[in-house]
């Protein structure tokens, strides 16, 4: 991340040459997400970069409400500094139920061209830029690792969280140490998307909340500027999409959500072919990332025990189909030498995901 560079309205600051996709009604979901009859907004070619623009969720959901420009407002943000879309959004006639569906806000889908089920669809994160200079943490009542004992009062507690600048030029995001006190802890900004996925293969278009084998939301804080992500295509042209960007966010997510924040991301899409994927990666049941120093599989379940189990195979069968690797010498290895990590634990579906340095791999084909 290059840092904060003033507020991205649409369009503003897009090269004039680069293929677009605005956050405006006709590309956004709110709560569900695309299915095999969802219609395309955008059809691009294998290799074609797409400039997105995201929404955050926070500050137009009703608890907060569903009125951006007052909920900012309240907390200093003049109005030139509140996203079009997310007040166009706020205001519409959308017909989400907040009862039934999702609070997450997803940009497209987006159609690949020669993208066929077998086939891995890579999503490539080539730039992530913050549009605006804040974001909001939020704790709900009956959610987050520990629901039932946070919030402490009634309603939801969510914290208006500023980014600043320190004396090097770095970003970080700004909380008090006591509420209203002068006090305050800076943490480091790491963008991401935390949903990332592609359409399922159903007619009922899903709940953006739990993760699958679509993707989705699954919250992996390792999907920054460089890392990628496989997706097992399960319809035709795929059906990608983006939404839940997140400033920075802890393994975990505990409270419930990390600090949300609209972001403008640049994702490459490219198609791994059924063959070549197998040959590489064996068969992934689900998401896969990539970034410059790890692979990371993944392991998703409602107990967090067996999406750890989940995990652990997926590392096992990634090993052997890379690298040739037995699988009690794969099972040892990641024991002595790879870190699992909670993707998140509040999102119905939890996730565990495995950082197995490729760097250990270098003398091995394939490494």
């Amino acid at each position: 991340m290059g840092g904060f560079h003033g507020v991205l309205q649409a369009g503003s600051g897009v090269d004039s040459a680069a293929t677009y996709l605005p956050a405006e009604p006709a590309a956004l979901s709110w709560g569900r997400l695309p299915a095999r009859g969802s219609s395309p907004v955008l059809t691009v070619d294998p290799g074609e970069a797409v400039v997105i623009d995201t929404v955050s969720h926070e500050g137009i959901l009703e608890d907060q409400g569903r009125d951006p420009v007052a909920y900012f407002g309240g907390h200093r943000v003049e109005r030139e500094h509140v996203l079009d879309e997310a007040v166009a959004l706020a205001a519409s006639a959308h017909p989400r139920d907040p009862a039934k569906d999702g609070p997450h806000v997803v940009t497209g889908p987006i159609r690949v061209r020669g993208a066929e089920p077998g086939d891995l669809l890579k999503l490539i994160v080539v730039d992530v830029t913050p549009r605006v200079p804040y974001g909001v943490i939020s704790n709900r009542h009956g959610r987050g690792a520990l629901a039932g004992e946070y919030p402490l009062q009634a309603g939801n507690v969510s914290v208006f969280t500023p980014i600043e600048q320190d004396e090097h030029g770095d970003w970080f995001g700004a909380l008090p140490v006591v509420e209203g006190g002068e006090r305050s802890i800076r943490f480091p900004l790491a963008p991401f998307l935390g949903i990332m996925g592609i359409a399922v293969d159903a007619d009922e278009r899903p709940h953006s909340v739990p993760p699958g084998a679509h993707g989705g939301n699954i919250d992996i804080n390792l999907l920054t500027e460089g890392a990628s992500l496989y997706l097992p295509v399960q319809v035709p042209g795929a059906l990608a999409y983006v939404g839940d960007p997140h400033f920075a966010q802890g393994g975990g997510e505990v409270a419930l959500t990390a600090l949300e924040a609209s972001l403008r991301a640049t994702i490459r899409f490219e198609v791994v072919p059924a063959e070549t994927a197998v040959r590489d990666f064996g068969e992934l049941a689900g998401p896969l990332a990539e970034t410059s120093e790890y692979l990371v599989p993944t392991g998703l379940d409602a107990d967090l025990d067996l999406a750890m189990q989940n995990c652990v195979r997926q590392a096992i069968g990634l090993l052997g189909a890379r690298y040739g690797m037995d699988p009690h010498l794969a099972y040892a290895y990641l024991s002595a030498a790879t870190d699992f990590d909670i993707s998140q634990v509040v999102d119905l579906v939890k996730g565990v995901h495995a950082r197995i340095r490729t760097s250990d791999f270098r003398a091995v084909r394939g490494g």
